[in-house]
């Protein structure tokens, strides 16, 4: 039988699915229907549904979802139930910034390895993790089995990064460089164009302050 494929934007929704049952179960909630939980958090109570429905049954009929329960199965869903060591290539102002970042580690991430081509940065260490030159960035990748990686370098230099990253046996990237990556199927990659966003929130912004307009031929 042909394995099911799970939408991509399915898989982002379970985390946001997750972090409101992780406010619900803070707020001291211990079950909730998927209609509640969408007249809580904006969502869609038809959607979550069939979202969840990907993985199996979790719900009970008439009683709804039983908090603690889901959030344990979304958690193992996402492969949160484990530890995972991240690499970060590129320690400028933003990889610095990552690094220092506490909610990784609240979630099981933990930068553990970085590494940047200048050879200023390299020896310096920023909470805790020392950084390393490029040279080393293949075997202690390869040595640890790192299989996450961020990567926060200048966009000419983000498809070598990637290939490196790749053949030293990543399969997960994030991508903050404003650069489309090729990499071979079966590695994972997530961009993340920081003035892409920007732009978006100017747009609304605008939307947001422009005086409405009024159909002067509209009945008074």
């Amino acid at each position: 039988m042909k394995p099911v494929k799970i939408p991509e934007k399915t898989v982002t929704r379970l985390s946001i699915y997750l972090r409101c049952l992780e406010e619900l179960e803070a707020d001291g909630v211990t079950s909730i229907s998927s209609r509640q939980l969408a007249e809580r958090f904006g969502l869609n109570s038809a959607q979550v549904r069939k979202d969840l429905a990907y993985f199996g049954q979790f719900g009970v009929r008439g009683l709804g979802y039983h908090i603690a329960e889901l959030k344990h199965n979304l958690e193992r869903i996402l492969g949160l139930k484990q530890d995972w060591e991240v690499v970060l290539v590129g320690v400028g102002n933003l990889g610095s910034a990552l690094i220092a970042y506490k909610g990784f580690g609240a979630r099981g991430f933990k930068i553990g390895l970085a590494f940047d081509s200048s050879p200023a940065k390299v020896g310096q260490v920023i909470q805790d993790v020392e950084i390393e030159g490029m040279d080393r960035l293949a075997p202690t990748i390869r040595r640890r089995r790192v299989k996450i990686a961020v990567m926060a370098v200048p966009a000419a230099a983000a498809q070598s990064v990637a290939e490196l990253l790749v053949e030293a046996g990543v399969t997960a990237i994030l991508n903050f460089a404003p650069a489309q990556l090729t990499v071979p199927a079966g590695v994972k990659v997530q961009n993340v164009d920081l003035s892409v966003l920007l732009k978006t929130l100017s747009y609304h912004t605008v939307r947001a302050n422009r005086p409405v307009r009024t159909d002067p031929h509209s009945a008074e």
